[in-house]
């Protein structure tokens, strides 16, 4: 069956028998938004290391306050406000990179487009290491406009050259960024009257 046979099919029978609100919940299920990840590139490590011993900061403050059973300490909100202030510097500093996840029938084809060479698929590979984290940091980058729109991001020319010109763990990091959308999960299982 078509998907267009498929979206102005009538649910089953037994669905609504079951359901009364099936058209309503399939509609909800079929609008779901794609699950995106973030990775933050900063390249100053002073707006980091500022930000890193802010958190700290903020949280040995919280610690001190609740062991003492007070309300905010002047402490406290020094470090507070230190920490809204290094990680406003950290956003200002900070480029954002976003990865949305593939629907499965695009990751798929995206895999089958970037076969493992057999050597590679001899040690364990099940796509081709040299080509496709390009193809899927592209696939998956998005940018926003002003509006926040979705737009196109980043090209595979484009991805490669990152992945080629960055240090390994930080290439390694922007493949794994995108590889991560796609494995975000965002159900959760639950099992009534079992005993």
């Amino acid at each position: 069956m078509s998907a267009a046979a498929r979206s102005v099919a009538a649910p089953p029978a037994n669905a609504v028998a079951r359901d009364a609100h099936w058209e309503q919940k399939l509609a909800r299920l079929r609008a779901r938004q794609l699950p995106e990840h973030t990775l933050l590139v900063c390249d100053d490590p002073a707006v980091k290391k500022r930000l890193d011993q802010a958190k700290l900061e903020a949280a040995r403050c919280r610690m001190a306050d609740a062991e003492s059973q007070r309300d905010t300490s002047a402490e406290s909100e020094r470090a507070e406000a230190e920490l809204a202030s290094a990680q406003a510097a950290f956003e200002g500093a900070a480029l954002t990179l976003t990865f949305r996840a593939l629907p499965r029938p695009v990751l798929d084809g995206l895999i089958k487009r970037f076969p493992p060479t057999e050597a590679q698929a001899e040690d364990g590979d099940t796509w081709n290491p040299e080509t496709f984290p390009a193809a899927l940091v592209a696939a998956a980058h998005i940018e926003r406009d002003d509006t926040g729109q979705a737009v196109d991001g980043l090209t595979e020319e484009e991805a490669q050259d990152l992945l080629d010109s960055w240090p390994v763990a930080e290439s390694n990091a922007l493949f794994a960024a995108a590889w991560q959308a796609q494995q975000i999960v965002r159900t959760t299982t639950v099992e009534l009257g079992k005993d």
